[in-house]
């Protein structure tokens, strides 16, 4: 895969956050960054963690600030994230809004710290990227993002420099993710010279897994009984909407501030009724409440979890499910039952 490199890899010299150069002063003498040897670095969520960590092997460790249970949009870290990257030798991130706290903490890196490398996932992907709309109901209309929108002539960069808000769950799409996986290896490889190929090999690899995935829910969008399903939640999934042709009818929106109108709730109730959908979705990181009312008044018949798989469960992560585990475990059975392509 090829991408044009903006910033996969940035460089600074020190590091110092607002008022505490001393203190990472006192660190950095010690961890992965101040070391000829590449051995460590931290990811700023449970998927890119994932990733990193199947990317890199046998030849570095990454770690998650984010706990289990949590995700890394809208999170706060604590006041000792700073040193405890700084000591080590890379940071991968997101280079979103929604991951405030990420794009700080990479630009402290970038300007003040000469041996931690930096590597934005969505380097490379500006025009990929889909506005993130916060009406509710459907997270897009019929005519609004189709293949050609998500293979880039809906967005350019300059939209994405200036302020427009996207939707940051592009992780979601597994063939985006092969893409972002292919990052984290070239980031990794020039930090890593040494490695570099073998990061490459595992990026490789673990894309076949991918491609399995984006077969998977391409079979369940040529074998829908409906092109519609509900999900009772924000809608994290519009990139999968995007890829496939599905069409997720939420009365919440993509926004997980906002809050669905009662005339919404009816809408969506009489929307599973006249669909025959016997199946409401819901995201396993909020309340299944709104499902649960919404399949007692209607003729649908149970709630079903899906995840937006930014982040992980005690129960999942005791099973030692990542991405690819929450993706095929979970959403794909999920949507087969959603869309009636089982």
């Amino acid at each position: 895969m090829t991408h044009s490199r903006r910033s996969v890899l940035r460089r600074g010299a020190g590091l110092a956050v607002a008022g505490t150069a001393a203190s990472l002063a006192g660190c950095t003498g010690n961890g992965g960054g101040s070391s000829e040897e590449f051995d460590s670095g931290y990811a700023a969520f449970f998927t890119l963690n994932d990733w990193a960590n199947e990317v890199a092997g046998d030849n570095a460790s990454f770690e998650d600030p984010v706990d289990v249970g949590q995700l890394g949009h809208g999170w706060t870290p604590d006041g000792t994230l700073a040193a405890d990257v700084a000591a080590t030798d890379a940071f991968v991130y997101l280079d979103s809004p929604e991951f405030a706290w990420a794009q700080d903490l990479a630009a402290t890196l970038e300007s003040d710290y000469d041996t931690v490398a930096t590597v934005d996932v969505l380097d490379g992907l500006e025009g990929d990227l889909l506005e993130w709309n916060h009406s509710h109901g459907e997270s897009h209309d019929e005519e609004g993002h189709d293949e050609g929108d998500h293979d880039g002539e809906g967005h350019d960069e300059g939209d994405h420099d200036n302020g427009t808000r996207y939707d940051p769950h592009v992780w979601t799409d597994p063939v985006l993710a092969a893409e972002m996986v292919d990052t984290i290896a070239t980031g990794l490889g020039e930090a890593d010279p040494d490695n570099a190929e073998a990061y490459a090999a595992n990026a490789e690899a673990y894309a076949a897994d991918l491609d399995a995935i984006d077969d998977a829910f391409r079979s369940i969008a040529e074998d829908a009984a409906r092109d519609v399903a509900v999900l009772a939640g924000h809608n994290s999934f519009q990139y999968l909407e995007a890829r496939y042709g599905f069409r997720l009818r939420s009365p919440v929106g993509v926004s997980p501030q906002n809050e669905p109108t009662q005339s919404e709730i009816a809408d969506t109730i009489d929307l599973v009724d006249a669909e025959g959908i016997d199946v409401v979705l819901y995201d396993r990181f909020q309340s299944p409440r709104l499902a649960e009312s919404i399949v007692e008044n209607s003729g649908a018949t149970e709630a079903v979890p899906v995840t937006p798989a930014g982040g992980t469960t005690r129960e999942w992560n005791d099973a030692g499910y990542g991405y690819l585990e929450q993706m095929t475990e979970i959403n794909v059975p999920a949507f087969e039952r959603a869309f009636g392509a089982q």
